[in-house]
């Protein structure tokens, strides 16, 4: 999908990254147009990623490592299927984000994928005025499947957004985003651009050891901010799609799980922000002086 950036002297232009093919569920990538300040705040999260990659090394250690440190788990290879890590899930209190990471059996698991974080936000933590979609066929009472993927029940609500799921690979480096069906997590489901609004109010207060793992992965949802808001904006169009073709409950359909997905190049991405800023701080360097006129009758042939 190509990144366009857009919002002053230096932004025009594209990079592409992830490729030009078409991706599954998002069949006709198009260009994102990127603000200013947008790219800002892609650019604080790069830095943020650069610091967490540096304690990484330091202590030897992956983003995986840090997923379960006090689950049992001595590896990411020793993941318990579908145990949710680390244990007892991370909610933040004061914005009320929640999140997850566990691994699908190895017969379910998509190529290169190890297992994907899940990320939430509570409905004290939402944006005021939003409110949930409801449609006629939701609102007649019905056995459900039961959630494949369902937070712990934090706060005094019950209401629950998913954000966006992330995978990762064997290395802890995150290749795809995707979103998933009202089924998987037993959300509530809001419209795209709701959702879109509460990307930014997903932080985790760094209060601990696992502060390296928080501020990872809310840089990385940070970083892909347009790739995010585009995917919940195609798995609006490709659920009211199907609910159009089948005429039934979709929210409900086992058989559509993943309802967006992107892969993703974090390097590629890194280098888009390292361009923008090179690009802004040519725009704003002053130009060179120009020299002063020579006096008139100067000869450089003549002795002084």
């Amino acid at each position: 999908m190509p990144l366009c950036r857009r919002g002053g002297a230096g932004y025009s232009g594209h990079v592409s990254f992830a490729g030009n093919r078409p991706l599954p569920h998002l069949e006709e990538p198009g260009e994102l147009r990127v603000s200013r300040a947008e790219i800002a705040q892609m650019e604080q999260a790069a830095a943020v990623l650069a610091d967490c990659r540096e304690r990484l090394a330091a202590s030897r250690r992956g983003i995986l490592a840090e997923v379960a440190p006090d689950g049992g788990a001595q590896n990411a290879d020793e993941l318990v299927d579908w145990r949710h890590y680390p244990e007892g899930e991370v909610y933040d209190p004061a914005s009320h984000a929640q999140y997850f990471y566990h691994v699908h059996p190895a017969d379910r698991r998509p190529p290169r994928e190890h297992g994907h974080f899940h990320t939430f936000l509570r409905a004290e933590g939402m944006p005021s005025g939003v409110v949930p979609l409801v449609l006629p066929e939701t609102a007649v009472a019905e056995v459900a499947p039961p959630p494949q993927a369902a937070p712990l029940k934090r706060g005094a609500r019950d209401e629950v957004s998913h954000l966006v799921a992330i995978s990762l690979d064997a290395r802890g480096e995150p290749f795809r985003l995707f979103t998933t069906n009202r089924w998987v997590t037993g959300e509530t489901w809001y419209r795209a651009g709701d959702v879109i609004a509460m990307l930014d109010r997903f932080a985790i207060t760094p209060a601990n050891s696992a502060a390296v793992r928080d501020r990872w992965l809310v840089a990385v949802m940070q970083l892909f901010r347009p790739q995010i808001a585009a995917l919940l904006r195609q798995r609006d169009e490709n659920v009211m799609a199907r609910r159009r073709r089948q005429r039934a409950n979709v929210f409900e359909d086992p058989r559509l799980e993943v309802t967006s997905s992107l892969e993703i190049d974090l390097g590629a991405q890194l280098a888009f922000v390292a361009r923008a800023q090179s690009d802004a701080a040519a725009a704003a360097r002053p130009p060179a002086p120009d020299l002063p006129r020579m006096a008139e009758g100067w000869d450089r042939s003549r002795p002084v």
